[in-house]
C-alpha cells in the first residue's frame, strides 16, 4: 500500500507541477516563477492537508523527493522550444492545463482522504472529507492567487464539487472494499466528471 501511495503522490506531484508551470508561462512568468508556482502547486494542498491533522513538518517537506519531482517538472516545461510551443498553441495549453489538473484534483483527493485515516480519524468522516477536498484543491488555489488569477474552483465548471463528490464515495467505500479499490474508483469518478462536466458544460448557479 505505502508503495502505491507513493506512486500516486508521484503521478500528482508530476500532474500539478505541469499546470503550476503551464500557468506561469501563460503570465510569462522567468524561469524561478516556473519553478516556484509548479512547486507550489504540487505541494501546497498536501501542506495544508498535513497542517490541518497535526502532520508536522508536513510529509512534503520531510522528503526532498516530492519537491525535487515537482521542480524538475517545472523546469523541463521551462526548456524553449516545449514552452514557445505552448505559447503559441492555445489549444495544447487548454488541453494539458485540463488533463492535469483534473488528474491532480482526482489522485491529490483520495490520498487526502487516506491520509486522515491512517492518521487516526476513522471514524471521523466529515474530516476525512473535509481534507481529502482541500487537499485536492490548495494547490490549485495558492497557485491561482500567486499568478493574479480568481481561483478556478470558484469560476470553472463543476470543479471543486467533483472533488466533494469523489471524496464522499471514497469515504463510504472504504470500508466495503478497501483502501487501494475505493481510492482507485474515486479517483476516476473524479476525472470522469470534470470530463463529463467540460464536454456538457455543467456549472453550478451563479451571482
Amino acid at each position: 500500500m505505502d508503495t502505491f501511495v507513493i506512486i500516486l503522490e508521484s503521478i500528482c506531484v508530476v500532474a500539478f507541477a505541469i499546470s503550476g508551470a503551464l500557468v506561469a508561462i501563460d503570465k510569462k512568468m522567468d524561469i524561478f516563477g516556473v519553478t516556484i508556482l509548479g512547486l507550489t502547486t504540487s505541494i501546497g494542498g498536501g501542506i495544508i492537508r498535513d497542517l490541518i491533522l497535526d502532520i508536522t513538518p508536513p510529509m512534503s517537506l520531510r522528503h526532498p523527493r516530492i519537491a525535487i519531482i515537482a521542480i524538475v517538472t517545472s523546469l523541463i516545461f521551462f526548456i524553449p522550444f516545449i514552452r514557445k510551443k505552448i505559447q503559441e498553441e492555445e489549444k495544447i495549453y487548454n488541453i494539458l492545463m485540463f488533463i492535469t489538473d483534473s488528474l491532480g484534483l482526482g489522485l491529490f483527493t483520495v490520498i487526502g482522504v487516506q491520509t486522515a485515516i491512517n492518521n487516526g480519524f476513522a471514524d471521523n468522516y466529515f474530516l476525512q472529507v473535509f481534507v481529502g477536498v482541500l487537499s485536492g484543491v490548495g494547490g490549485g488555489v495558492l497557485r491561482d492567487v500567486l499568478a493574479g488569477n480568481r481561483p478556478y474552483i470558484f469560476i470553472k465548471h463543476f470543479y471543486a464539487t467533483a472533488a466533494l463528490i469523489g471524496a464522499i464515495v471514497c469515504v463510504a467505500l472504504w470500508n466495503i472494499l478497501g483502501s487501494l479499490p475505493s481510492m482507485l474508483i474515486s479517483a476516476s469518478i473524479i476525472f470522469i466528471l470534470r470530463v463529463l462536466a467540460a464536454h456538457y458544460h455543467w456549472e453550478l448557479p451563479k451571482a
